[in-house]
């Protein structure tokens, strides 16, 4: 007579600190990385530093070397500097539609990296159907490092894409260390989509330094490749 087989006793189900146990072991490694002796170092970051802009480098270590050799200065400090960028937009076609200073406002925020304040009318002027208080255009101040980028993408990009550019006056100086030109079309600038523009705007770009004169002026914007022309 064949030997009657016992059924199998069930497995105790295992206590749940070693459930956790043996979970964690069979989990996938985590993305911390680890040093020579097992233990972690933590998660992997970028390493970090000082952020340097190009042209102010250029500034700090070839214009004011240049500039204290042709102008003789006794002090570091005496050389001229780059002390703002202002960017002004006037928007005609506001008069008959406001929306437009929304937009040229958006486009402007796109080429400085910050945001604009709207310019409005001082006094009413009826020849032009302005009112007072009306916008009428837009304006960003850039300083230090968002002043240096600006200016990098002016020099070797925008200026370049201008139809037909042949240098910039290099008689528009004011007397005062302050230089100012005049861009046609705001989409020379890589941030403005032309499929998107609403409409093409003109543009003032007003460089303030602080040199006494327009001769150092000149030959401080010389120094950071401006194309003038000869």
């Amino acid at each position: 007579m064949a030997e009657e087989k016992k059924p199998k006793a069930a497995k105790a189900p295992k206590a749940e600190g070693e459930a956790k146990k043996a979970g964690k072991s069979k989990s996938a490694p985590s993305a911390a990385s680890h040093d020579g002796e097992g233990r972690s170092a933590g998660p992997k970051t970028l390493p970090e530093g000082p952020y340097e802009v190009r042209l102010k480098k250029h500034y700090e270590e070839v214009v004011r070397a240049k500039l204290m050799e042709e102008f003789g200065y006794k002090n570091a400090f005496e050389v001229p500097a780059i002390e703002k960028i202002v960017l002004n937009m006037g928007v005609g076609e506001a008069v008959n539609d406001s929306k437009k200073v929304t937009a040229a406002a958006g486009d402007l925020a796109l080429i400085a990296g910050q945001k604009p304040v709207v310019t409005r009318a001082r006094k009413a002027i009826s020849t032009f159907k302005v009112r007072e208080n009306m916008p009428i255009g837009a304006k960003v101040t850039l300083r230090k490092t968002r002043m240096y980028e600006f200016l990098d993408r002016l020099i070797t990009i925008a200026l370049p894409r201008v139809r037909d550019f042949r240098g910039l006056n290099p008689k528009s100086f004011d007397g005062r260390g302050s230089y100012a030109l005049g861009i046609k079309e705001h989409i020379v600038f890589p941030e403005i989509d032309y499929d998107k523009a609403e409409s093409i705007l003109g543009m003032d770009v007003i460089v303030v330094t602080t040199a006494k004169t327009d001769d150092e002026a000149r030959a401080l914007l010389r120094a950071f490749n401006f194309p003038f022309r000869q």
